[in-house]
């Protein structure tokens, strides 16, 4: 799994988690599984604020954009993050 990240300014906060092809926002899970390799699930078909574009699979791998909240004074890593691969479960640890 893929994450590319589109930063923005808000003070909102964002917890991230992989298990296998789902992705846990905020506690709540997207299951991403019956997407077949080669295809994209638009953007409206998602309901959640945080995945701000299609969802695609190539070659096997999710890609997810999503939001990446951050402070007034973020780091400089946080406002041009690069982007996460995940390949095993758990918390994603965000850029700050």
């Amino acid at each position: 799994m893929k994450l590319l990240f589109s930063p923005q300014r808000r003070d909102d906060t964002l917890v991230l988690s992989k298990s296998g092809d789902a992705l846990i926002v905020n506690g709540t899970v997207y299951d991403f599984s019956p997407l077949p390799d080669g295809a994209t699930l638009p953007r409206e078909a998602v309901d959640c604020e945080w995945i701000c574009g299609d969802v695609s699979r190539v070659d096997g791998e999710l890609i997810i954009p999503i939001l990446l909240p951050h402070g007034p004074d973020a780091s400089e890593q946080a406002r041009f993050p690069e982007p996460i691969t995940m390949t095993s479960n758990g918390q994603v640890v965000l850029p700050v």
